[in-house]
């Protein structure tokens, strides 16, 4: 089941799956949200979608609720900075001269460039293992992947 409040998003997604994946059904949703039974699902891969939600803790809390005890998750975004670091800076430049121009090109610039604006108030890597201990995860680990610019939270029901 693959789930997105973008309608666009999901065209995209039923298109390119419909060869190799037509198992998977695409649904229009509210991952904060989502309406399905408790302890649903063995596993949980969402990426660049936690720092969109209108909570990233009530996303969290969702994504225990709907895993079977025991179950996996995987949530992969572009890394947060607090504070002045180099690795923040050049995330910036890299995102404003690099992503979002080339982005462009292809008639995508609006839908790159929020993700600087996006990551302003996004947890960081440890703020994320709180939250998910908090929302009941018993095992919660970060890893720093892509020289440092993503981060992906290892979950566990």
């Amino acid at each position: 089941t693959g789930i997105d409040s973008a309608s666009q998003a999901l065209l995209v997604a039923r298109r390119r799956s419909k060869d190799n994946y037509s198992s998977i059904r695409w649904i229009k949703g509210d991952a904060v949200n989502t309406n399905f039974p408790s302890n649903q699902f063995d596993g949980l891969l969402m990426a660049y979608g936690l720092r969109n939600l209108s909570s990233s803790y009530e996303g969290l809390r969702e994504a225990f609720r709907i895993l079977k005890p025991g179950g996996k998750a995987g949530i992969l975004d572009f890394r947060s900075f607090e504070g002045a670091s180099i690795q923040g800076f050049f995330q910036k430049i890299y995102l404003s001269f690099y992503v979002v121009p080339i982005a462009s090109l292809f008639g995508l610039g609006k839908e790159y460039s929020y993700i600087k604006k996006s990551l302003v108030n996004f947890p960081s890597g440890a703020k994320q293992i709180h939250l998910a201990l908090s929302v009941g995860f018993k095992k919660a680990e970060y890893q720093i992947l892509a020289k440092g610019q993503m981060g992906i939270l290892l979950l566990e029901a």
